[in-house]
C-alpha cells in the first residue's frame, strides 16, 4: 500500500513539474510595438541575440507571422508603442522605443537588458509635406536642429539613450537665408514630448535670436503628426524615422518627405515581471 501511495505521489509530482515547466514556457511574454517598422526592429533585436529566427528576407517590415523558429516559446503581445511602458508590469519583458522609455522614467543605457547597436537607418528626422523641402522657414528650422547647441544638449541630457547623427554641427543658421526677411515668421512643428519637443526648445532659442517664433504641438501617437503635416495644418513634424515614414506614406497615400536626420534612439528590451534574461536561456 505504501509503495502504491509513494508511486502515485511521485507521478503527481512529476506531472506537476511537467505542467510547471510547460506553463513557465507559455508565461514568457514580450510586448512589442505594433507599428510595422518598430515591430520589425523589435523582432530583429531578438533575432540578433539568438532568441528567435525570422523568415529569410523579412527585413524591416517583419511581423510575428515571419517568425520561423521560436525555441523559447515566446508569446508576443503587440501594443501601441506609446503604451508599452504602461503594460511593462503585466508582461515578462517589453521592447520600448527610447523616447517612450525616457518619458516613463526608464534609463535605456542602464536598465535595458538588450539594446540596439548601430541603428543609423532609424535616425529620427525632420519631415515636411512634399514641395515644402526648400521653404526658407524649413531650412531655418533644419539649420537650428543641425546646430552644435542641439548636438551638445543631446549628449549632455540623454546619456547615450539619444544620439545625435549630425556629422558637422553648425552655428544654428543657414548662410544662404535672408533672416531679416524671415523676422516675424512663425514655424509650427508636431512632435512627441520626449526627446523631440525638448530638443526643439533649443532650436526655439536659436530661432528666437533672429525674431522667428517656433511653436511646438505635442502628440503622443504616431499617426496624427503626419496627418496634420499632410493637411497643411502644421509645417513640419519631428518624431519618426525614415522607414516608418515610408511605410506610413505607402499605407495612407500621404506625401511627406524627410529634410534631414537629427538623432537616433536605440530600441531596448526591459524587464517587467522578469529582472534578468535567465528565463530565456
Amino acid at each position: 500500500m505504501k509503495r502504491i501511495i509513494a508511486f502515485a505521489l511521485s507521478a503527481v509530482l512529476a506531472l506537476t513539474a511537467l505542467f510547471a515547466f510547460a506553463s513557465c514556457g507559455k508565461q514568457i511574454t514580450i510586448a512589442i510595438p505594433n507599428d510595422t517598422t518598430n515591430e520589425a526592429r523589435a523582432l530583429l533585436l531578438l533575432e540578433a541575440n539568438g532568441y528567435i529566427k525570422l523568415r529569410e528576407g523579412a527585413g524591416i517590415t517583419a511581423t510575428v507571422r515571419d517568425i520561423v523558429e521560436n525555441p523559447h516559446n515566446i508569446q508576443f503581445k503587440e501594443v501601441e508603442a506609446a503604451q508599452l511602458p504602461r503594460v511593462l508590469q503585466d508582461v515578462d519583458y517589453a521592447i520600448i522605443n527610447s523616447n517612450y522609455a525616457i518619458d516613463a522614467g526608464l534609463k535605456p543605457t542602464e536598465q535595458s537588458l538588450l539594446i540596439e547597436g548601430s541603428a543609423s537607418k532609424y535616425a529620427n528626422i525632420l519631415a515636411v509635406k512634399q514641395g515644402n523641402e526648400n521653404a526658407p522657414k524649413i531650412k531655418a528650422l533644419l539649420a537650428a536642429l543641425n546646430s552644435r547647441q542641439v548636438a551638445d544638449y543631446i549628449a549632455a541630457t540623454y546619456g547615450g539613450a539619444v544620439v545625435s547623427v549630425v556629422e558637422n554641427p553648425g552655428d544654428g543658421y543657414d548662410s544662404s537665408l535672408d533672416y531679416a526677411a524671415l523676422a516675424g515668421t512663425t514655424i509650427t512643428v508636431a512632435a512627441s514630448p520626449t526627446p523631440h519637443a525638448e530638443i526643439l526648445e533649443i532650436a526655439k532659442t536659436i530661432l528666437a535670436a533672429r525674431n522667428i517664433t517656433l511653436t511646438v504641438t505635442e502628440f503622443t501617437d504616431y499617426v496624427q503628426p503626419n496627418n496634420v503635416v499632410e493637411s497643411g495644418e502644421i509645417d513640419a513634424n519631428y518624431f519618426q524615422h525614415l522607414p516608418y515614414l515610408e511605410d506610413f506614406n505607402s499605407e495612407n497615400g500621404t506625401h511627406i518627405v524627410s529634410v534631414g536626420a537629427i538623432h537616433v534612439e536605440p530600441l531596448g528590451l526591459y524587464g517587467g515581471k522578469q529582472t534578468t534574461l535567465d528565463p530565456l536561456k
